[in-house]
């Protein structure tokens, strides 16, 4: 069975959306594969490498998904960046709907499904992004945390075997916390 190959709704059976409790071994799986990925890229191909998403906040019920970004120079050899995160075992996605230079990464998936851990590298130019800004959100302000983990569960039931509706159905929870940072940081 070829994952690249197989539509939607068969990967949705294979990778269903499950949430965990908080594992505090997330951030040292995250510095584990930190340095990996910092090792295969070079440093001249990194401007920033952050853990982001549900498994960067404390005691937050998350995908036991680590989702990385990588924030990478404009002149980057774009091709070298998807030959070595191939090197490391990841498997790249192209991502035109997401900002430039639309890649994602993604390693923990195989023809038997989800392994125990899995990871997402998020590839962005530096400070292209807003996924600092609501992890930083959620850390700060736990009763809001709290939310977005009731949506997600509620989500995780509704959607559990469509991972793009379980995304989308949060949309617009951190668009709204992301426009709030906004608005308190704009000068």
């Amino acid at each position: 069975m070829d994952l690249d190959k197989m539509n939607t709704e068969e990967l949705g059976k294979l990778f269903p959306v499950v949430i965990s409790e908080p594992d505090p071994d997330w951030p040292r799986h995250f510095e584990e594969e930190k340095k990996r990925i910092e090792k295969g890229l070079g440093p001249e191909n990194i401007t920033g490498l952050h853990h982001i998403g549900s498994t960067a906040v404390p005691d937050l019920q998350a995908k036991p998904t680590i989702d990385i970004l990588i924030e990478i120079p404009q002149e980057t050899d774009m091709h070298l960046i998807v030959q070595r995160l191939k090197d490391l075992g990841y498997h790249f996605i192209p991502r035109p709907e997401n900002p430039p230079p639309h890649m994602m990464f993604v390693k923990g998936y195989s023809e038997k499904g989800l392994e125990k851990l899995s990871f997402h590298i998020h590839v962005r130019y530096k400070n292209d992004w807003d996924e600092i800004y609501f992890r930083d959100y959620l850390r700060d302000h736990p009763e809001v945390a709290r939310e977005y983990a009731r949506l997600k569960l509620q989500l995780s039931e509704k959607f559990r075997n469509d991972r793009e509706g379980y995304t989308e159905g949060k949309t617009n929870f951190i668009t709204r916390i992301i426009q709030q940072v906004r608005n308190i940081n704009m000068p």
